[in-house]
C-alpha cells in the first residue's frame, strides 16, 4: 500500500531517484523593452538524477535542461533567443546543473549554460514524499551576463527569476 503524500518538511528515504522530464517543468519571468513588459515562458528538462544520502547533506543531484526547449509563446522571441545571438542552442543543446552540497534550504551547485559554469545556490521549498516518489519546488535568480549571454542590453531583461518543478521516482 502506498504512503500518503506528506506536504512539509518530510525527507524522502535514501535511494537512487530519476527525475521525470514528463512530470517536471522550468519556468521563469524576465522582463524585455527596458524592464516595461513582463515576459514569462519555460524550459523543458531532458533528465536527471538524485541520489538522496544519509546525512541528507551528502546528497546529490544532477539535472539536464534542454536549451532549445526555450519556450515564450512568441515564436520570433523564441527562434532570436535560441539563435547564436543569445543561447547559440546549435553550439550549446544542454544546460547542466549539479549540486555540491545542501545546506538548510540552499541546494548548491554549478550550472553550466552557454558553455560557461558559474556557481548557483536554489532555494528548495516543500514538496510532497511517497514510498516510490517525491516532488519538489526550487527558485533561483540567474543573471544571463555571467554566462557570457549580453546580446541586447536594454532590450532584453538581465535576470530570470526561475522556478523548477521536479518529479522524482525512486530506482532503487
Amino acid at each position: 500500500m502506498d504512503q500518503k503524500p506528506d506536504r512539509g518538511t518530510a525527507t524522502p528515504p535514501a535511494g537512487h531517484y530519476e527525475i521525470d522530464p514528463a512530470g517536471s517543468r522550468i519556468a521563469f519571468a524576465t522582463t524585455h523593452l527596458f524592464g516595461m513588459l513582463p515576459v514569462r515562458g519555460s524550459f523543458a528538462l531532458d533528465g536527471g538524477t538524485v541520489e538522496v544520502a544519509e546525512p541528507l547533506t551528502d546528497s546529490t543531484v544532477r539535472a539536464e535542461i534542454a536549451a532549445a526547449s526555450f519556450d515564450t509563446g512568441n515564436k520570433a522571441r523564441d527562434e532570436q533567443v535560441r539563435s547564436r545571438r543569445y543561447l547559440d542552442t546549435d553550439r550549446y543543446p544542454s544546460m547542466t546543473f549539479v549540486s555540491e552540497r545542501i545546506e538548510g534550504d540552499r541546494l548548491i551547485g554549478a550550472l553550466t549554460a552557454h558553455g560557461v559554469t558559474r556557481p548557483v545556490t536554489l532555494a528548495v521549498e516543500a514538496g510532497e514524499v511517497s514510498a516510490a516518489s517525491f516532488t519538489a519546488r526550487a527558485s533561483v535568480r540567474i543573471d544571463r551576463t555571467d554566462f557570457g549571454v549580453t546580446a541586447g542590453r536594454g532590450m532584453t531583461g538581465r535576470h530570470l527569476d526561475v522556478t523548477i518543478d521536479v518529479t522524482c521516482t525512486r530506482r532503487r
